[in-house]
């Protein structure tokens, strides 16, 4: 992690060293991980692909309050005495989760001082990514929600300077993200195609150029 700024990734190399009991499972698009109320034991690394992270009201309202990547870990609140899920883990495309059980989270915290300090790092920063989605519901429009997702599925950051990344992603799951309609999705990715921000032909490829529309006032 030389080199990086702060970074929440935990490398799957990490629990191997540690030697820590894992269980890796390949989930399709649009499969569940964990739903919403079912019993938390186990925290979950992405080893490739991307994750949603969704609540939904007692009226039945849904809201992303989430998107994680390759090397996000979730599902941390299985390290309290907490007992119920309170969000949905949704796989956005093919996508390889390794499973961890609470029990060996909990002993590793306890005796590795080096995993205990990555822990608290990843709460801090997953903390301030949920302030900055809160501001960017508030304050953004929908064609600048869109151009953030795209930037964080491709793993670009506010800051990040990194080269053109491909992806999978359908209108309607983008549509759900960003709290709009497929059809304005539609119409921003198409505008974002014409001004060089993206590719997109079945897969999506960001460009640096989106970023720095994303940042301009």
């Amino acid at each position: 992690m030389a080199g990086k700024k702060q970074s929440a990734h935990i490398p799957i190399d990490f629990f191997k060293r540690i030697d820590t009991p894992t269980s890796t499972h390949e989930y399709r698009n649009k499969q569940a991980i964990f739903s919403q109320g079912d019993k938390a034991d186990a925290l979950f690394f992405i080893r490739g692909g991307h994750v949603k992270l969704t609540v939904t009201s007692k009226s039945g309202k849904k809201a992303v309050i989430a998107i994680l990547r390759q090397g996000d870990f979730f599902g941390e609140g299985c390290v309290t005495r907490q007992s119920l899920r309170i969000s949905t883990a949704t796989a956005i495309e093919a996508t390889t989760i390794v499973r961890v059980m609470r029990t060996d989270i909990v002993s590793i915290i306890h005796r590795e001082p080096e995993f205990a300090k990555l822990f608290i790092s990843h709460l801090l920063i997953r903390i301030g990514r949920i302030e900055e989605e809160f501001l960017d519901q508030i304050f953004n429009s929908s064609e600048k929600r869109l151009a953030r997702i795209l930037l964080l599925m491709a793993g670009s950051g506010r800051h990040a300077e990194s080269e053109p990344a491909l992806f999978k992603v359908s209108q309607r799951t983008l549509a759900e993200m960003v709290g709009t309609t497929r059809s304005r999705v539609s119409y921003f990715m198409n505008s974002f195609r014409s001004r060089g921000f993206i590719d997109y032909n079945g897969k999506v490829e960001v460009h640096p150029a989106l970023l720095r529309f994303l940042t301009n006032d």
